[in-house]
């Protein structure tokens, strides 16, 4: 049986028709290639090569052998480069944006896990309160909460986002409970000012969307501040389900008017669209959709 340098040799006194070329192609000597198409044809027994002193022509028998040992030495060479480019693509660094309030509790965790796997990646993690440019902002992908209306970049579902309102126990004894969002017009909330239609809440009521205008006693330009304000008994308080949970866990706040929420909100990983993406970017991608997709939003 030849070895791959003697198939190699064969291909390539084929392809260039003559031993000398062949031999420049490979950078071996004249000798080594006239060897290793000798050993070849003594291990088949056929001759593959009619040889002349101007011209290298393949026989009929070594025209087909040709066929296939090329066929298999590509498909050789592709599978070589493709383990390769596995191998090295799972490294390198990777770009990654989220919103400020997500990442600690979701973001982070996750992609702790997805390093723990691939100790050759590296991680920058970019947060912002709003939206931002991916391209502009070099980012290979940004988890985001919201509707994506981009056309230019593609996404992956992770999930949907509940848009709760909740109280805690402490004001509900003291003010009662709402029992339909318009009675939010006689209760204390707490809002923040800088998010879009911070005074308009929005509810789903008989097939239709309800607005409500509140006001309150306390307002705070960042959602914790204003969650955790909630939570002292300042007031009722609209929020993601996932900002609060950890209230509603340990007893702080309580969720009201479920049966009033709009629809939720999605929870989506986004990437540019268009070029071709690193693995260790699809694989972050595939990660990311497993272990945020389980969570409870």
């Amino acid at each position: 049986m030849g070895t791959l340098e003697d198939y190699q040799a064969f291909v390539a006194v084929v392809e260039r028709g003559s031993l000398t070329a062949a031999a420049r192609q490979l950078g071996r000597s004249l000798q080594a290639v006239s060897r290793a198409l000798s050993q070849l044809e003594r291990d088949i027994g056929v001759e593959l090569i009619r040889r002349t002193t101007r011209r290298s022509q393949p026989t009929e028998a070594g025209l087909g052998f040709y066929k296939r040992i090329k066929a298999i030495l590509s498909d050789l060479a592709a599978a070589r480069t493709e383990v390769a480019d596995h191998a090295s693509a799972i490294a390198g660094p990777l770009r990654v944006g989220g919103a400020g309030v997500f990442a600690p509790t979701y973001l982070v965790p996750a992609i702790a896990a997805f390093l723990r796997h691939h100790p050759l990646v590296t991680v920058d993690l970019r947060l912002a309160l709003d939206y931002v440019d991916l391209v502009a902002e070099g980012l290979d992908v940004s988890v985001r909460v919201g509707a994506l209306e981009d056309s230019s970049l593609r996404m992956r579902r992770l999930g949907a986002a509940r848009r709760v309102t909740f109280a805690a126990p402490s004001y509900l004894a003291e003010r009662g409970r709402p029992l339909v969002p318009a009675d939010l017009a006689h209760h204390d909330c707490v809002v923040r000012p800088t998010a879009q239609d911070a005074f308009a809440w929005t509810y789903a009521r008989d097939g239709r969307q309800e607005t409500v205008h509140v006001h309150g006693r306390f307002a705070a330009s960042a959602s914790d501040a204003c969650n955790e304000a909630v939570a002292l008994g300042l007031g009722i308080g609209q929020a993601h389900l996932w900002q609060v949970r950890p209230l509603l866990d340990r007893g702080r706040a309580e969720l009201i008017l479920t049966e009033f929420e709009s629809p939720p909100i999605p929870v989506s990983v986004i990437w540019p669209a268009g070029a071709s993406l690193p693995a260790r970017t699809r694989l972050l991608i595939d990660f990311l959709a497993a272990r945020l997709g389980a969570e409870r939003w």
